[in-house]
């Protein structure tokens, strides 16, 4: 905070004030709605406003200074009074802020909702972007982070390979899906942020969810796992599977030979030193006819969740958006979908890699279908 000018902050995304603190209170009901939120002021206390009847939750934490009921800041977490509900929290903040910094000046919050930063504005404080600091800390782990995530790596692979036991033609995708779910909350995971299963047809385009489809023998069967499996650190790799004892069709051959040929080569471009840019530009070439359907960046972040970077494609003539670098410490998962309009069907793969002081290092051990291995 001290490094960008941050003099105090406030966030109410779970994520953040998870990582900040360490507290957690209803994670997915708070991305939803704003009941919570967290004051964090670069020299002064940490102070957790937190869901009314929750705040025992957060007493005994030693990163947390004081503990206040939240404001409600939408229109059912206020019954409806949301400008009473906002202003109440505008005031209370601006008053702490008055106490340890001086009259309100410069705020950063994250995803806030306009009633509340329209409240904060009335209240004399201009508003910046806490997405900013957040971003920058969170983008190299620390060791014991690092441990976090080897160990939901070791939970989402158990729960993938529960699942790959399960399938054979005759189960639905979501019915799949789920053996996948439950195998994680059985190994104590989390939540999957995400129902990316899709069988056949439905595995082109991309990101359509799973459902009732029945999947037939011979069928194409992907999975992105999107696991929230430890201490609220995701893994994230991606496989494709062949259903049933038919053998793979040549045109399932080849699109898993490319999709594991782009992998494969992207992956080696990374390492620590090497430019967002430099993977972009070398990045392995797709196929026109693969080009309109694929995965709309090389790769992307990954921490508690999603995180920086999202690393877009090079275009040609256009100046590289991100002007940065691949350090250690930095989790990074490296994305591939090849899809064919002709065959209607599609091949995602996906690999999570640790930027260590020498090269990288995978954190997903699962295989590939040997079945549909060149």
């Amino acid at each position: 905070m001290t490094t960008f000018n941050v003099p105090v902050m406030l966030v109410r995304d779970p994520f953040n004030v998870l990582y900040i603190t360490g507290a957690t209170n209803m994670t997915i009901f708070n991305l939803c709605v704003p009941a919570r939120y967290l004051l964090v002021f670069a020299e002064g206390p940490i102070i957790l406003f937190d869901y009314v009847g929750g705040e025992h939750l957060a007493k005994d934490l030693p990163t947390i200074d004081e503990v206040r009921v939240a404001h409600g800041l939408s229109h059912v977490a206020s019954n409806g009074f949301v400008a009473d509900g906002c202003a109440s929290m505008a005031g209370e903040i601006a008053a702490l802020v008055r106490e340890h910094v001086g009259e309100p000046d410069r705020l950063a919050i994250d995803s806030l909702p306009f009633p509340a930063v329209d409240a904060l504005r009335a209240a004399g404080f201009a508003i910046t972007d806490a997405d900013v600091v957040m971003s920058r800390i969170r983008r190299v782990k620390l060791p014991l982070e690092i441990a976090y995530m080897r160990e939901a790596s070791r939970r989402t692979v158990d729960a993938v390979r529960a699942m790959e036991a399960t399938l054979r033609p005759g189960i639905t995708e979501i019915d799949l899906w789920s053996r996948f779910v439950g195998g994680l909350l059985a190994g104590h995971g989390e939540l999957v942020s995400t129902r990316l299963l899709e069988s056949g047809p439905n595995t082109f385009p991309y990101f359509q969810e799973c459902g009732t489809r029945v999947i037939q023998d011979g069928d194409l069967v992907c999975i992105d796992t999107d696991a929230v499996a430890f201490e609220s650190y995701s893994a994230d790799f991606s496989r494709t599977f062949l259903a049933g004892d038919r053998p793979a069709t040549p045109q399932q051959r080849t699109l898993y030979g490319r999709a594991y040929e782009q992998l494969r080569h992207n992956v080696s471009l990374i390492g620590p030193g090497v430019t967002f840019e430099d993977v972009a530009r070398n990045a392995w070439p797709v196929p026109e006819e693969h080009r309109d359907s694929r995965y709309y960046c090389v790769g992307h972040g990954l921490g508690m969740i999603g995180e920086y970077p999202n690393l877009p494609f090079h275009t040609p003539g256009v100046p590289y958006p991100l002007d940065d670098a691949f350090e250690p410490g930095m989790v990074f998962c490296v994305e591939s979908y090849i899809g064919s309009p002709t065959s209607g069907q599609g091949v995602k793969l996906e690999d999570q890699l640790l930027i260590t002081d020498t090269g990288i290092e995978i954190m997903n051990d699962y295989p590939f279908e040997r079945r549909l291995l060149p």
